[in-house]
């Protein structure tokens, strides 16, 4: 029989788990050294709108605080898929960071059969900053005042309506498609390419609806030019406390163009729970948060394990939903 020195198996045991230890750089050590180099805070749009101009208000507060520079940079356009890839397939070290929204983590994977990334896979979450509520606006011309109204008109006056959108598969488009389908509308969706041009569109006579943010509607309802019916998230916002949510007639109903940060799955715990306090701290600066309020963003600043719930159920909200859309990409 072969004996086994317990005490002598328990010593080697000891030294290899050692060893191990000392092969790997302590948590600690890894958030305190990062970063290390200029950071890329890729932004899949153009300069101007509300993910840029978060991107550089949080990018500026960071190079301040963490001693690199936090650089932006846009990767606009084909639905923000080429900007998610290079992010997803970036070293996961926390030296690139992805300023993503709703439509790079939830709509894209409902709508494309194939994608270069796995939302819910290839990136670590590190908070959901805030969102941007989206209103239903009607010309003045049809008198409506809340959502009762229009879809009174609607059912009185089916497939005589119609509405502009972002573009087939936006948020826009997928919300109201969903309120139709809810409430059993015949509404015709009109797309265009992004608000620049739906806007303009609702304000020249081209529809009669229109779906888009506080921001871009604003100045023409002031003018008297259209009235805001109805906004699409689960409450009323500070912008038009006035306008009824949807969900007071659909409950549960809850819609908004949601921006958040990821960097790529596998970036050190220690370095995303860092980035996620530095961030989180620069958006509750008053220059961040009053800018930010300005443009129509409700400030949200979760941790990185609620947002990555808010992924997760997203996901299975969007599969639904833009299925009922009818918009999908082979």
């Amino acid at each position: 029989m072969k004996i086994v020195d317990r005490s002598s198996r328990r010593a080697v045991f000891a030294a290899l788990a050692a060893s191990l230890l000392l092969a790997l750089p302590p948590l600690a050590a890894q958030a305190q050294n990062y970063p290390s180099k200029t950071v890329r805070m890729i932004v899949p749009y153009a300069p101007g709108g509300a993910p840029d101009v978060l991107a550089r208000l949080v990018g500026q507060q960071l190079s301040e605080s963490m001693g690199q520079q936090f650089l932006v940079e846009n990767r606009p356009g084909a639905g923000g898929i080429s900007a998610a890839e290079t992010a997803a397939k970036s070293p996961a070290d926390g030296h690139v960071i992805f300023f993503s929204d709703i439509q790079h983590l939830a709509i894209n994977p409902a709508m494309f059969n194939k994608l270069p990334y796995d939302p819910a896979k290839d990136f670590a979450p590190v908070m959901l900053a805030g969102s941007i509520p989206l209103f239903i606006a009607a010309q003045s011309s049809l008198n409506l005042n809340n959502l009762a109204d229009l879809v009174a008109y609607a059912k009185a006056n089916p497939g005589k309506l119609s509405y502009g959108s972002s573009g087939v598969g936006s948020i826009h488009h997928i919300a109201m498609e969903s309120l139709k389908a809810a409430l059993g509308l015949d509404i015709v969706h009109v797309p265009y390419k992004g608000a620049g041009q739906s806007v303009p569109a609702f304000i020249g006579g081209e529809v009669p609806l229109v779906v888009s943010a506080y921001t871009a509607l604003a100045p023409y309802i002031r003018s008297g030019k259209g009235k805001l019916v109805a906004v699409t998230n689960g409450s009323r916002v500070p912008q038009a406390p006035e306008v009824g949510p949807v969900s007071e007639l659909v409950p549960g109903f809850n819609y908004s163009s949601e921006m958040g940060i990821v960097v790529p799955a596998g970036t050190p715990p220690a370095i995303v729970s860092r980035l996620s306090a530095e961030i989180g701290r620069a958006l509750k600066s008053p220059e961040v948060s009053q800018k930010l309020g300005a443009m129509g963003v409700v400030m949200i600043v979760s941790s990185p394990e609620s947002y990555a719930e808010n992924i997760r159920n997203n996901l299975q909200v969007f599969a639904r939903a833009v299925k009922i859309s009818g918009a999908k990409v082979e």
